[in-house]
């Protein structure tokens, strides 16, 4: 490993473990978090000034100390867990909460979604399934088994890579595996993100192979994680028809995607034996205090309502409506210049623009976005590099609001980073400056 990396490994490492740390010991620890995140963030863009020869070893040090953290910026795994459980159990997770669960798991989600109905696919509910009939109802293995599940997926879709951007791997492997905002996220985090992406990214490779059955099955997969992948259909069948003979490929390509889509749907749901109530889970609620652009207009202008209920409701459900016009318009803009644009990137910004106007956005959407538009547009790394670190501080790590005394411990943190950062990395910038 080149001196630089070698640095920019060991700093990034060194932040990794002060997250950990940090998180263990909760409030008081914030500082130590942010500081690990500077650390991360800044060891990241330093590890991007070359292609490093062992990225894999820095994806160990990095991801490694945050299995042992608990969990970082979000408790969705406790929901995750509990419907493992739920399905085990028989109990219908898309017509009921957690709070029909019990025990040391369920207790574990947060009262918010307690009552609320899972909103996830029956392939999210088989690998939750599997993963709590080995740990069980104990709720640190079962965090456990969802990280190492997630680092699965951050592996495969690492593996990918040079099938989706070859000549590019390494600038696309550090911008969508090493990010910060996934591993924070999809590991630290134990998101169900990390399995969608990763099904996804399968597919889309399978498509670039050539393969239009086995890419429209996964990429099927990925959307019974969670159903934004279900665009990347659209991606496969633009690749087939590309590549079809004859007259009509289009057609024929997006009749053959559409079969095999259902035919997949059809015979996982049976598999998994949750029935098709996920289809209606879909208008599962979200939460009230979401920061969507679309749902902050719509409690900005609800206030002007403050005493016309009827005005107010109304008021939200237009501005979720215009959320869904913008994404048509993108997604039209996509398809009109499809040519031009390609079916990758084009893939990625329509799942950009479901999540700046959908009427939910967290942090880690964004990842959803990140391959197909790093392999397939080289010139969006930059700026997709800026988005990302500017989204990586934004969640406490225990995922609840912040107040004023979190937000200047979580400055100082990143103060703190940022200065250690400058003293390790002095003297490899020392070695750069031409003499």
């Amino acid at each position: 490993m080149r001196g630089d990396d070698g640095t920019a490994t060991a700093a990034g490492c060194a932040g990794a473990v002060l997250v950990t740390v940090g998180a263990l010991l909760g409030r008081p620890g914030l500082v130590h978090v942010y500081a690990g995140l500077a650390l991360l963030v800044l060891a990241w863009w330093w590890y991007g000034r070359g292609a490093s020869t062992r990225p894999w070893l820095t994806l160990a040090l990095w991801a490694g100390p945050l299995l042992a953290a608990p969990p970082l910026f979000s408790r969705d795994v406790y929901s995750y867990l509990a419907q493992g459980l739920m399905t085990a159990g028989g109990i219908d997770v898309y017509g009921h909460g957690p709070a029909a669960l019990g025990g040391p798991v369920a207790e574990r989600v947060p009262a918010i979604w307690q009552h609320t109905p899972s909103p996830y696919g029956p392939v999210s509910m088989l690998v939750a399934r599997a993963v709590t009939a080995v740990t069980g109802d104990h709720p640190a293995a079962g965090v456990l088994g969802m990280r190492l599940v997630a680092l699965a997926g951050l592996v495969l879709v690492g593996l990918i890579v040079p099938v989706l951007a070859p000549g590019r791997a390494p600038a696309v492997f550090r911008l969508v595996v090493l990010n910060p905002l996934v591993l924070i996220h999809l590991v630290g985090g134990a998101h169900n993100d990390a399995l969608m992406v990763a099904l996804l990214a399968a597919g889309l490779a399978a498509a670039v192979r050539d393969r239009p059955v086995v890419a429209a099955a996964l990429v099927t997969a990925a959307a019974l994680v969670k159903a934004p992948a279900a665009l990347g259909l659209a991606a496969v069948a633009m690749i087939g028809a590309s590549r079809a003979p004859g007259r009509w490929p289009g057609l024929r390509a997006s009749l053959a995607t559409g079969a095999t889509a259902t035919a997949t749907t059809v015979a996982v749901t049976a598999a998994v034996g949750t029935g098709y109530g996920w289809i209606g889970a879909l208008g599962t609620p979200i939460s009230s205090d979401n920061w969507s652009p679309t749902g902050l207009l719509g409690r900005w202008t609800a206030a002007v309502f403050a005493h016309d209920d009827v005005g107010a409701a109304l008021s939200v459900q237009l501005w979720r409506w215009a959320g869904v016009l913008a994404t048509l318009v993108v997604a039209g803009l996509v398809w009109t210049y499809r040519d031009r644009i390609g079916p990758l990137p084009g893939l990625g910004l329509v799942l950009l623009a479901v999540v700046a106007f959908g009427p939910a956005l967290r942090p880690w959407y964004v990842v959803w976005a990140l391959l197909p538009l790093a392999a397939g547009w080289p010139a969006s790394h930059r700026w997709l590099a800026v988005l990302c670190t500017v989204l990586t501080p934004v969640v406490l790590p225990d995922g609840y609001p912040a107040d004023l005394t979190e937000v200047l411990a979580a400055a100082l943190g990143v103060l703190l980073g940022a200065a250690v950062f400058g003293l390790v990395s002095r003297p490899a910038v020392a070695r750069a400056v031409p003499r």
